[in-house]
């Protein structure tokens, strides 16, 4: 499982989308704008959504497949994952900000002020900060995850309720702009994938960190959820640095 579906088209909401154009479409109900965005662009005709499944309701069920979408925090629905696992094929969709906009907005009249992008830019590797609270679903035969890198427009409003690394603002909405690209991992090997194939043998976090250009911290997130599946294996240490090496497909 896992197998590995890289499509590098760009779709621009609203112009080219695989979702249903049908009048009869579905109303996309109360939830988030990114949310709700992301269910209609991956809405195809015959797709049920929001349909109870085993007492859960699920986004779509596309035939046999049930599919989530889950913008962050995948510790929150992983038991509802683990109980439809037991019967069901399941795919997690996950977008991830490739490119962001941050609109300002006035807490007192609502009117928007300013637009500017966001230097942050999310990549593939994002997707392990999340994947560290459910590995174990990960080696389950009947699961997969689709990853979105998307353009996304987020409106702060200067409430002073926010984060002080927004300088109080709160995050009032998030609107999908674009889909870029999509990617399928079927079987729990198709993560390594993610590892340069410069890596030394054996390699370290970071060595890791230096090759993917990302904060140690994080390339310790991707090797505890590639040591968990069983597609990579400590070897050692040199000094107090662990040694990883990939696991065979033969052998995961």
């Amino acid at each position: 499982m896992f197998r590995n579906l890289f499509i590098r088209r760009s779709y621009a909401v609203g112009k080219m989308t695989p979702a249903s154009t049908s009048s009869n479409a579905p109303s996309w109900g109360r939830e988030s704008s990114l949310h709700s965005a992301i269910k209609k662009w991956y809405f195809l005709d015959g797709d049920k959504l929001e349909e109870r499944v085993d007492g859960f309701v699920v986004d779509i069920v596309r035939g046999d497949l049930l599919v989530e979408i889950q913008v962050a925090n995948f510790s929150a629905i992983r038991q509802k994952l683990l109980s439809l696992l037991d019967n069901h094929e399941v795919r997690l969709v996950c977008p991830i900000p490739k490119v962001k906009w941050i609109v300002h907005k006035s807490v007192t009249t609502g009117e928007i002020y300013g637009r500017r992008r966001s230097p942050k830019k999310g990549c593939l590797t994002d997707l392990f900060n999340e994947l560290v609270s459910i590995p174990d679903l990960i080696s389950k035969s009947n699961f997969s995850i689709e990853v979105l890198m998307i353009e996304v427009e987020e409106t702060w409003c200067n409430d002073g309720r926010g984060s002080w690394r927004r300088k109080g603002a709160s995050i009032e909405d998030r609107r999908l702009l674009r889909v870029f690209e999509r990617r399928v991992f079927e079987r729990k090997t198709d993560l390594l994938k993610v590892l340069p194939e410069d890596l030394p043998y054996p390699f370290t976090n970071r060595d890791l960190a230096e090759s993917l250009r990302i904060p140690v911290d994080q390339s310790r997130e991707i090797t505890y959820v590639l040591r968990k599946i069983g597609a990579i294996a400590c070897v050692g240490r040199n000094r107090n640095q662990m040694l990883f090496v990939r696991v065979s497909l033969n052998e995961a």
